[in-house]
């Protein structure tokens, strides 16, 4: 009887506790995980799983883990914030599988993505026809974006948090060169002083760096 009021005195504390400590981590949808934030909140339920199951086990010791967990996770969040070499390191990069109606078989054997799953995630979003794709990404939390060639379409960043991105200016035919002289008619001689860059309907938008 003893050990069950433990268990439920328990229960109750870890819950509020680990509760307390998602909602300091942020607020993310369940679908936009990331794997680094999949495997934190899976170590910190098994960390309370081991708590409640033996009742007779120190409690701190669960709660020293899970702070531990809370703080590498701040940790990796701020870092990412900061650098988005780190951040792609850590959380990955979409994957385009559609380009203009065709299917990019290499990319979808890379990331392991069959063409059941790419049809059924199509069918979901009232997709019928590979045709009317003009883009489709494959997000690093497992969903597809799609981009129907009669509606608005993607733009691709050039410029990410003073990091130039190679991969976008060869989809739009461009290339660094290319990019330093339309910075430079500009005025603007150090990409790294730029927040977001993107080039739409052939006219550069650029939001520079609020602090440098």
């Amino acid at each position: 009887m003893q050990d069950l009021l433990i268990i439920m005195i328990r229960t109750f504390f870890l819950y509020w506790f680990i509760l307390l400590i998602l909602r300091l981590m942020g607020k993310r949808e369940v679908g936009e995980l990331s794997i680094f934030d999949l495997v934190v909140f899976l170590l910190i339920a098994e960390v309370a799983a081991f708590s409640l199951d033996d009742p007779h086990s120190n409690l701190f010791h669960a709660i020293v883990p899970m702070i531990i967990l809370f703080l590498i996770q701040i940790g990796v969040s701020y870092f990412s914030l900061k650098s988005k070499k780190f951040r792609d390191v850590m959380e990955g990069e979409p994957s385009i599988l559609i380009r203009d109606g065709i299917i990019i078989e290499k990319e979808m054997r890379k990331q392991r993505y069959n063409l059941d799953d790419m049809l059924q995630q199509l069918r979901e979003q009232q997709i019928g026809s590979i045709q009317s794709v003009s883009y489709a990404f494959l997000e690093p939390s497992g969903n597809l974006s799609v981009f129907k060639k009669d509606e608005e379409q993607y733009v691709f960043p050039l410029i990410i948090d003073g990091d130039i991105q190679h991969r976008h200016l060869e989809h739009i035919g461009k290339n660094e060169k290319w990019l330093m002289q339309e910075l430079e008619q500009k005025q603007i001689m150090n990409y790294k002083k730029i927040f977001y860059c993107s080039y739409e309907n052939k006219v550069l938008y650029i939001q520079l760096k609020t602090s440098f």
